[in-house]
């Protein structure tokens, strides 16, 4: 069982919603259940401790990662240095991600008390069409090899923010990356993904030659312990460093020198080994995809929450899918209806599953039209008109996207095809009983376990993540992904090409926003949060797996403003998971991608009350031992001025403060 304490304050007076409708009052038993709540998790004791620090915090998904970013703060650097360090460790130890992947930040500058967004993400290459997919039998993108490979972004993205934010030379910041590269003690979790997956790693020729070693024995790929060698990375890192040393000989500056490591990598003779052993292997990317690509630096999207600021990144991301679930949610008094409580998962189901509605149809790349309407997606009023659209007494599985149009003094363009799938955008029928439902009903069942394995495993698609924070007041929130394993290197450069092409769609009557086209960027799960109150940090959190992300950061959030959670109580307490929207990971047919409505993930400790409450409302309840996810995150206690850090039970995260 995961285990949380909460200094959770509840009222057992008659509980309404704001909208103040009869029937959405609570019986007494749901009061009765959030008492009893309360009291069980003021009771219990989280299964790791949670980290304190005066001077730092590192936190990320593998130990010697952490010690990575720990090591760079012991030698002066400040909270972007310690991030790049630990994204470099986890890209070189292959921890669900490598270095051709994709990075997403969020960065308080306590200079200009600003939050700025680092959007890394590749994009798709020359001749990447919906046209070109459809020719050769693709309902979507695949899922691995060279064609699903956007350009790499993390290089881009490490030296992007090392360079305008840090402090540290590239040497500096590279060095246990470089060090781990030359040989480091390979964990299980790595070694047994590249036994796994060997089959398809087989087909790979530069792949083969780093993953599987023993070809031809029982055991292809190391064991778990065994120094695990990579000389073809080290060297496209060395040259690297080596790019940045030679200008700082010529009198360049830090930031100068380091920017000279990144047109290395994208313009240079790391570029044209990528290049060609892309397209050796089927691939699409071309030097002037690389040299073309720009990493940029953005304003993050944010909603106030009772008096919080939460910064997500823009829509290229899922991240504004929390912040429009947070805005419904302000509508309802979550509190009082007790942690977990069958009213209160329903309620945030509901919530989510709104909020996914209008993610899965309207966010894209914003540097390509249409342009998505996301001041109406984020209008405090269309919340409330969502939200006044929830059955309190059931699931509604014909939840679909709503109409932001009108909150931005604009028509809805798009209709036409909302109206053909079955959505209902006219708010003064989307009450009514009997709506069309949104897609076919059969999708929602699965046939089989290894169907529902199959399904769950890319709602889950782990990466990780990295949370660092300095005395200073600089905080990082990263979740980097892309090239997990089985995945294809490029050529002799020890590079694993990303795999986010997938997440494209080739129909506009999916979503008009996220259509795939050379130069453009896929609407991707990943998404870092950021917390401000009273102008002051106040949590920098975030989740790998997929879908779920959004999810699991929503109800971290509320766990710790609602229910007075500390941060590592929220992050090993029991979530749960919706499976009621468009998987954006795997799947080569629709069906295979179509919602599941009313399917449900509980922790396997929910009381039996709770699971007939909601089976009664239409669920189909599945349950797990861990529904946490693994969530990473710093809180911020300016009372004592002081870190507290919060690193999952759920897989192999770890911090380190001081």
């Amino acid at each position: 069982m995961i285990k949380a304490t909460s200094r959770l304050l509840f009222n057992i007076s008659p509980l309404t919603l704001k909208f103040k409708q009869p029937y959405m009052r609570y019986s007494f038993f749901i009061l009765i259940f959030s008492c009893l709540s309360a009291l069980s998790l003021s009771s219990q004791q989280t299964q790791k401790p949670p980290l304190h620090g005066k001077h730092w915090m590192a936190v990320t998904g593998k130990p010697l990662a952490a010690t990575a970013g720990a090591a760079i703060f012991q030698k002066g650097g400040n909270a972007v240095d310690a991030a790049c360090a630990m994204l470099a460790a986890t890209c070189t130890m292959w921890d669900v991600l490598s270095w051709g992947g994709e990075t997403q930040a969020l960065i308080y500058n306590p200079k200009t008390q600003k939050v700025i967004a680092i959007n890394a993400l590749g994009v798709a290459p020359t001749g990447a069409t919906a046209d070109f997919f459809k020719s050769k039998g693709y309902n979507f993108p695949p899922e691995y090899g060279p064609l699903s490979a956007v350009t790499p972004g993390t290089p881009g993205g490490l030296c992007t923010m090392l360079a305008e934010y840090g402090t540290m030379s590239l040497k500096e910041v590279l060095a246990p990356a470089m060090e781990m590269a030359g040989g480091y003690a390979i964990e299980a979790q790595t070694a047994n993904a590249m036994e796994r997956g060997k089959k398809m790693i087989k087909e790979w020729p530069y792949s083969k030659k780093v993953f599987l070693p023993y070809e031809g024995n029982k055991r292809e790929a190391p064991e778990a312990g065994e120094i695990f060698v990579q000389k073809d990375l080290l060297e496209t890192l060395k040259k690297m460093v080596d790019a940045e040393q030679e200008a700082l000989k010529k009198k360049k500056s830090r930031k100068e020198a380091i920017y000279a490591a990144y047109d290395r990598f994208y313009k240079g003779d790391i570029a044209k080994e990528f290049v060609r052993g892309c397209q050796e292997q089927g691939g699409l990317i071309t030097m002037d995809d690389l040299a073309k690509w720009k990493v940029i630096t953005e304003e993050p999207m944010k909603v106030n929450y009772k008096g919080i600021d939460v910064y997500k990144l823009a829509q290229w991301t899922q991240g504004p899918v929390m912040l429009q679930a947070l805005n419904i949610l302000e509508n309802f008094d979550l509190k009082s209806m007790g942690f977990n409580s069958a009213r209160y998962i329903h309620t945030i189901y509901q919530a989510m599953n709104l909020a996914f509605a209008d993610r899965d149809f309207y966010y894209g790349d914003p540097y390509f039209p249409p342009q998505e309407p996301m001041r109406g997606l984020l209008n405090k009023d269309y919340a409330k008109q969502r939200a006044s659209l929830i059955y309190f007494e059931k699931n509604n599985p014909a939840a679909g996207p709503g109409d932001p149009y009108p909150y931005e003094g604009k028509t809805n363009p798009y209709t036409d095809i909302l109206n053909k799938r079955g959505f209902i955008t006219d708010t003064s029928k989307q009450r009514k009983s009997g709506a069309i439902p949104a897609h076919d009903a059969s999708a929602a069942v699965f046939n089989s376990k290894e169907e529902e394995e199959l399904y769950h495993d890319r709602l889950w698609r782990g990466t990780t993540s990295v949370e660092a924070a300095d005395k200073e007041g600089w905080v990082v929130s990263i979740t980097p992904s892309g090239g997990w394993l089985p995945a294809c290197i490029a050529g002799n450069t020890g590079v694993g090409m990303s795999q986010r092409m997938q997440s494209f769609v080739l129909d506009a009557e999916l979503n008009p926003f996220n259509v795939v086209e050379p130069g453009k960027r896929p609407r991707v799960t990943l998404t870092p949060t950021l917390a401000m109150k009273d102008g002051k940090p106040f949590l920098s959190f975030a989740v790998q797996g997929g879908d779920t992300q959004d999810q699991n950061l929503l109800q971290f959030f509320l766990n710790i403003v609602e229910f007075g959670m500390t941060v590592q109580e929220s992050v090993e307490a029991p979530n749960i998971n919706s499976d009621q929207l468009y998987l954006s990971l795997g799947g080569t047919e629709l069906k295979d991608r179509n919602p599941k409505p009313g399917y449900l993930l509980l922790n396997e400790n929910t009381p039996d009350y709770v699971r007939k409450e909601l089976r009664k409302m239409g669920y189909t309840l599945s349950f797990d031992d861990r529904t946490s996810g693994p969530i990473n995150a710093i809180y911020f206690d300016w009372v004592h001025g002081s870190l507290w850090g919060g690193s999952s039970n759920h897989g192999e995260d770890y911090g380190i403060g001081w």
